[in-house]
């Protein structure tokens, strides 16, 4: 045998009796169509988990984080998001995860270098909810729990800015953004805060994104102005979403229901298309469609790294 096979030969059976070579094994964090608190490692947090009717153990299944408003908790979220009942319809698996900060009842979400809605602007010694969350991906992707390149993010108002933040600033880790009454393209400019400030929202690649938002609601307004997180228009965060994504086609906007319309660009670089859909009426309130959340998400899977 040359010394080069044989050398070949033995790295090949250490990769095959590696542990680390294994691939994970069944999903064991809780039983299927039940939701239950997880462990997240080592991490000292855990979060509500609902794993769908009929989840296979086998078979990993993709992921939707659902993030809660500002001072919200996961287990609210979830409890009235509905989502938990679409993912049994649809069979994925939704991660309602607290966020890092602290608020009287609830918590609010790290943005670094936006205030929250206490007015205060996180610190370096508050929680990281990027390093956590996407530490969130790798524990159950290693539990065989999920697929890692089908991981997507929805949240509610401070919960869909934080969604926004990650198609930011963690696009190799999310398949596709869904904000309700909370879509961001980057922190407003300290000069003009009626534009978002393109330095602030820099993805490693295009981020598909349906956002939903009433244009009713006083909080965020979908005409900008607002708490200094806000100022800019849905609008404009539609339009640098579609400038980031390499869109070349404004669509019509259409009615698709009674009382809800939709805008937003298509013929997006790799299928990143970018849709608003707006309630006519509809308040700061979880106004999505569920079933049309999870239509688009699963219709986009993230390129392996």
């Amino acid at each position: 045998m040359k010394p080069w096979f044989g050398l070949f030969a033995a790295l090949m059976g250490l990769m095959i009796f590696s542990p680390s070579a294994h691939a994970a094994g069944p999903c064991n964090i809780g039983q299927a169509g039940a939701t239950q608190a997880v462990a997240i490692g080592s991490s000292g947090r855990t979060m509500q988990i609902h794993l769908p009717i009929g989840f296979n153990p086998a078979q990993p299944a993709p992921l939707v984080f659902l993030l809660h408003g500002s001072g919200g908790t996961g287990e609210k979220m979830l409890a009235s998001s509905g989502l938990a009942e679409a993912a049994d319809r649809h069979g994925f698996i939704v991660a309602a995860p607290d966020a890092g900060i602290p608020i009287d009842q609830g918590f609010v979400w790290n943005i670094p270098g936006v205030p929250t809605v206490t007015g205060a602007v996180p610190g370096l010694g508050d929680a990281d909810d990027v390093a956590y969350l996407t530490r969130a991906i790798d524990y159950l992707a290693d539990q065989g729990c999920v697929d890692d390149s089908r991981v997507y993010a929805t949240g509610l108002s401070g919960g869909g800015r934080m969604a926004s933040w990650l198609g930011c600033v963690a696009a190799d880790r999310f398949a596709a953004i869904a904000p309700v009454v909370g879509l961001r393209a980057g922190n407003p400019r300290k000069d003009r805060p009626q534009e978002p400030d393109p330095a602030t929202c820099r993805p490693s690649r295009p981020m598909p994104v349906i956002a939903f938002a009433g244009d009713a609601d006083t909080t965020n307004p979908i005409q900008g102005g607002g708490a200094g997180y806000w100022s800019y228009t849905m609008h404009a965060a539609e339009q640098r979403w579609a400038q980031l994504n390499g869109c070349t086609l404004l669509r019509d906007t259409r009615w698709i229901a009674d009382k809800v319309y939709e805008e937003g660009y298509a013929a997006c670089r790799d299928g990143a298309d970018v849709v608003g859909r707006i309630m006519a009426g509809g308040g700061h309130s979880w106004v999505a469609d569920n079933d049309a959340l999870w239509a688009f998400f699963a219709a986009r899977t993230r390129p392996q790294r």
